[in-house]
């Protein structure tokens, strides 16, 4: 089981990955993926949080991180922050065999 992931957890994540060193960025965004699930795995819908990474969604963890403050889309790198998270929520969603979440509306 997971959370709905929304544009604001994506922008979030991203704000977190611009503010690390260009070194670093990969290793922020594993450990807010990795956080968000040991969060919802704590959980088990039992409704506490996690008290390091919060309630599971992917916000929550990315704010146990610095922020960078958010830039417009036309930002190159803030871009390229914004295409790490999505590549990597891509990859886990396809390793989870998922194609979206539940309550997705059908795809064409």
């Amino acid at each position: 089981m997971r959370r709905p992931i929304l544009p604001g957890d994506v922008a979030t994540v991203a704000r977190a990955v611009l503010a690390a060193p260009c070194g670093r960025r990969g290793t922020v965004l594993t450990a807010i993926f990795e956080g968000a699930q040991a969060a919802l795995e704590r959980d088990g819908g039992a409704g506490s949080l996690h008290p390091e990474w919060g309630n599971g969604a992917l916000e929550a963890a990315a704010r146990r991180f610095a922020l960078a403050d958010e830039p417009t889309l036309d930002h190159t790198d803030y871009l390229r922050c914004t295409i790490m998270v999505l590549l990597e929520m891509e990859r886990r969603l396809v390793l989870a065999g998922g194609d979206g979440f539940p309550d997705d509306p059908p795809k064409p």
